[in-house]
């Protein structure tokens, strides 16, 4: 049934999708099973409830914009986990929120079996896919905006990418960049690492500028590759996925690999 809607969810070409706002967490949900959705919206409301009682107890985790301890056995999942990945990153450990309510939403998916979760929420995106996706790069002015994109195929998965922004969003950033784009095996790390790439790349011309990002994008660990737009330039380590060229949306281009692996 093209176009049909199962409580709040539309089904397109076998994938039903949903999209949910839940406080700050603005997401996207795709999945092959009605209920992976159900799960995943579920699994953010959780974690964010958990969270905002943890934060009133721990307000020095929120305020703070550089690592900090968290004890993995006593405290919640979502603030260990997020603490974790920004340390490794060297930032404050809200920086890798929305990355791990992503991965922690996709987690739950697989717990019933889902063969493609997505999860994308504010743009960063966790994801474990049988089929093959195609993720557009939005960087603001930057001239690449909307016209590359990632073409994630079975070796890429399970995957996290995040894209942090000195000119696009409101978050708090250090730097200059119209996109740093991380990709890591969690959504998680590449969110704290992506805060951290956007934060270096600054001062001198946009070369200079985008191979300080990169420079940094290397050092940090669990990090796969980073691609960073600013200006008229790009530039990119690492492994990354397959970068593409996209002709139409995003959501053309994933269509037309759903055709072709069909």
């Amino acid at each position: 049934m093209k176009g049909g809607a199962i409580l709040g969810k539309t089904f397109e070409r076998g994938l039903y999708r949903a999209r949910r706002r839940i406080g700050e967490s603005n997401l996207l949900v795709i999945s092959d099973v009605a209920e992976g959705i159900d799960a995943a919206i579920e699994s953010v409301a959780e974690n964010r409830r958990v969270l905002e009682s943890y934060l009133k107890l721990n307000p020095s985790y929120a305020l703070s914009l550089s690592p900090v301890e968290v004890d993995e056995r006593s405290q919640p999942r979502v603030a260990s986990l997020a603490a974790s990945s920004a340390a490794a990153a060297g930032v404050g450990p809200m920086a890798s929120i929305p990355g791990t309510l992503a991965d922690l939403a996709v987690e739950r998916m697989a717990e019933l079996g889902c063969s493609v979760s997505v999860v994308e929420n504010g743009g960063e995106i966790s994801a474990a896919s049988s089929a093959p996706l195609v993720v557009a790069i939005y960087a603001g002015r930057a001239s690449a905006s909307g016209r590359l994109g990632f073409l994630l195929e079975g070796k890429d998965f399970p995957i996290g990418i995040a894209t942090s922004s000195a000119t696009v969003s409101h978050a708090l950033s250090f730097g200059e960049a119209d996109a740093a784009v991380v990709v890591s095996d969690s959504a998680s790390m590449a969110d704290a690492a992506a805060t951290r790439v956007c934060n270096e790349v600054r001062g001198g011309g946009e070369e200079e500028a985008i191979e300080a990002g990169l420079k940094v994008a290397k050092a940090i660990p669990r990090v796969r590759g980073a691609l960073i737009a600013k200006g008229s330039r790009v530039g990119i380590v690492g492994n990354l996925p397959k970068v593409v060229r996209l002709r139409g949306s995003a959501e053309e281009m994933f269509e037309a690999c759903l055709l072709e692996r069909s």
